[in-house]
């Protein structure tokens, strides 16, 4: 390629000076650029012969392209081979990035699934089992334990990768001061399949919930206490932002958008700290979830929780979570309660911390959201 570029212009050079004859002076530099250009592709490549002074007309470029492309593909000079060299490392970076990217959001929207092997009939309380249809998503089915005829009911929202399975113990804490405890597993999680959208699409699930069990005639219809963490968190304030059934909330580990959770769960791999790879995996997530991306953070809808109680879990094992739970706490209008918590993760709790936590949430709702019942004829 170098050696094309030289002869060509050598060649231009001298018709130049044949041109300007006249001008000793022009002439005198010309041919001094003229040299300096041979002797330094000299230097860089000894095989260069340059071809006598050419008087006639100019190669058609086409020429020119035609050898840089032949010397790309078959590469003869060092110079070329570095080139391509750079070209192909940068390419296949480029390819491992888009990978690893790829499969961290797959693991990312598609964690490893376990089913709870419990039958709903051996269980205590008596729950019964709840279908009920998401539009565009498919069936769902929810374990429904009742309590007082017409006291409200709390739905029991599972967190990123748990299961309602997981909530047992909690729901028969709720039951046990009469309310009626609704559990379910969202989508990509337990029993459900397809993928999660870390709250984008659960919160449409958990409308989905209520609107079934308001058609009961054993629950008030319009009274709801919704609990949940983390990713069931989101869907809470969502849902609640949204519907005025909701009377009280709690939220363990809330995020602000989904895309926090996103980066959360990728810095945890390690793979984060690769070039790109966390840029990246978050826009193959957004991708994904194209059709939400105007929804606005929880925070931006928070003061249409005036007048709802609502009391926030920070989380002290949860470090970034527990930060945006603060923030989320802080903007929230009131009524509002806080609860900071050495260790969070309900699911894996021990039995003091357990029933502790328990004690917390049950009290909460005694005292936000009576178990009166009401008169259903």
């Amino acid at each position: 390629m170098a050696r094309v570029f030289v002869t060509e212009t050598y060649g231009r050079i001298q018709r130049k000076n044949l041109f300007i004859f006249g001008h000793q002076r022009r002439r005198r530099k010309f041919v001094t650029v003229a040299t300096v250009l041979a002797f330094t592709v000299l230097a860089l490549d000894p095989g260069v012969v340059f071809s006598p002074v050419a008087s006639g007309p100019r190669d058609p470029p086409m020429s020119t392209r035609m050898a840089i492309l032949a010397e790309l593909r078959y590469p003869t000079r060092w110079y070329s081979k570095l080139f391509t060299a750079a070209l192909a490392i940068i390419f296949f970076g480029l390819l491992s990035t888009a990978a690893i990217s790829a499969f961290l959001v797959y693991r990312v929207v598609a964690p490893p699934r376990s089913q709870p092997g419990i039958s709903s009939s051996d269980f205590p309380g008596h729950p019964d089992t709840v279908t009920f249809t998401v539009p565009g998503m498919g069936s769902r089915e929810g374990w429904f334990f009742p309590g007082f005829r017409g006291a409200p009911t709390i739905i029991l929202c599972h967190g990123y990768t748990s299961n309602r399975g997981m909530l047992l113990t909690l729901a028969s804490a709720l039951q046990d001061h009469q309310y009626n405890v609704f559990l379910f597993d969202f989508a990509g999680h337990g029993s459900s399949g397809g993928y999660t959208t870390l709250g984008f699409r659960e919160s449409q699930e958990l409308r989905a919930a209520i609107d079934t069990l308001a058609q009961r005639n054993d629950v008030d219809p319009s009274r709801y206490g919704l609990w949940g963490t983390n990713l069931g968190a989101y869907a809470a304030i969502a849902e609640a932002e949204t519907d005025r059934r909701v009377r009280a909330i709690v939220v363990d580990s809330v995020y602000d958008e989904p895309s926090q959770l996103v980066k959360m769960q990728i810095d945890r791999t390690g793979l984060g700290a690769l070039p790109m790879v966390a840029r990246w995996s978050y826009f193959g997530f957004r991708w994904l979830n194209y059709s939400y991306r105007k929804t606005p953070p929880l925070s931006e809808q928070m003061s249409r929780l005036q007048d709802v109680p609502k009391l926030f879990i920070q989380v002290l094992d949860e470090p970034r979570l527990a930060e945006v739970t603060q923030e989320m706490f802080v903007h929230a209008p009131e009524p509002r309660e806080q609860a900071i918590l050495p260790h969070g993760d309900y699911g894996n709790m021990l039995d003091d911390d357990k029933h502790a936590y328990e004690t917390r949430i049950v009290n909460f709702f005694l005292l936000r959201l009576p178990p009166s019942a009401r008169v259903i004829r």
